[in-house]
């Protein structure tokens, strides 16, 4: 399979060569992990099987597939940068961070490991080497993954030049000693200092903050937040769709990236809004779920012309473009 997608690489990186800059290997790999629990809906997204159709082991498969993944990703960059010098090569990973219920030094450890498993593939990404800790947790596990001797000199030549990051919330690691009645989506458990979505989905503009210190401190490779955005019912009302919610949140957002930069010293080289339309949920398989700044005249009950109508949130980030950002 990585010879295949090296070919799609090379098709792609040549068609489009000198008119696309910046390349970006995969999207969000980090969730097939065997301690996921997002692993159980993403491994068909990412992977093209569902959770019941992995062969064997499902510990031992979903670590392959993570293996085989990051592998693939190391050898596409140096195929990319080979195609053209110019190019600059990222890969993007879906996190949140995750913060300790309390100061209990047990619950602080448990969070620390649960938000640093999304880790392992940017460490070996941008440190040249498969890491070690993460094969020895394979070992603990009886997971034996099939390795070839030229590996070690993919991941040392295809180290990345950025850092892609999905952001969207915070969560509470829920393992550990405390209450476990309030879990959310994808696991952890409810913050009582934040606000949640709709969808229960925790509404931290800190935490990205907070997870751009975090990565660059670790990395210190550029980062750009490839996803970031609300999901809401908007309602079309006399023409119009009020989404003063989805600018309160934007503007909250790119208020602390603007810190990071400007305060922390972080270098964060883009922002990027999921998504600029409404489309349906990947999360939910929702139209009723909407993020974009265009309203797509779409239901899920079918109905619908897929006309196009710009909401409030549209003209207001035309103007933060327009100004920088100067307004935040």
């Amino acid at each position: 399979m990585i010879n295949f997608y090296l070919k799609y690489v090379k098709t792609v990186v040549r068609e489009y060569k000198g008119l696309v800059k910046y390349w970006v290997t995969f999207n969000e790999m980090n969730h097939i992990d065997p301690q996921s629990e997002a692993s159980d809906f993403f491994v068909y997204m990412l992977a093209g099987l569902t959770y019941d159709e992995l062969p064997g082991d499902k510990r031992e498969s979903l670590a392959t597939i993570g293996y085989n993944m990051t592998l693939a990703g190391v050898k596409a960059t140096k195929l990319i940068r080979e195609i053209d010098k110019n190019n600059i090569v990222g890969c993007v990973f879906g996190i949140h961070p995750i913060y300790p219920r309390d100061c209990n030094p047990v619950n602080v450890m448990n969070a620390f490991k649960e938000m640093d498993r999304d880790y392992y593939q940017i460490d070996a990404m941008c440190n040249g080497k498969f890491p070690t800790y993460k094969m020895k947790e394979y070992e603990d596990f009886g997971i034996h993954l099939e390795i070839n001797h030229e590996d070690a000199q993919a991941f040392a030549e295809g180290k990345i030049d950025f850092i892609g990051l999905n952001y969207y919330q915070t969560g509470v690691s829920k393992t550990g000693e405390g209450n476990e009645n309030d879990e959310k989506l994808f696991g952890g458990v409810q913050n009582p200092y934040l606000k949640q979505s709709k969808w229960g989905w925790a509404i931290d503009p800190v935490g990205m903050r907070y997870l751009l210190n975090y990565t660059y401190r670790k990395y210190g490779l550029p980062i750009m937040i490839t996803e970031n955005g609300l999901g809401a019912v908007d309602e079309f009302i006399d023409g119009r769709i009020n989404d003063d919610y989805r600018i309160d949140y934007l503007k909250q957002h790119l208020r602390e990236m603007k810190k990071a930069i400007l305060e922390d010293h972080i270098e964060c080289i883009g922002y990027l809004m999921w998504g600029p339309i409404d489309l349906v949920s990947a999360t939910n398989g929702e139209m009723k779920k909407r993020y974009g700044f265009i309203y797509v005249n779409k239901y899920d009950d079918g109905s619908g012309d897929l006309s196009r109508i710009p909401k409030d949130s549209f003209y207001w980030y035309q103007n933060i473009i327009q100004i920088q950002g100067e307004e935040l």
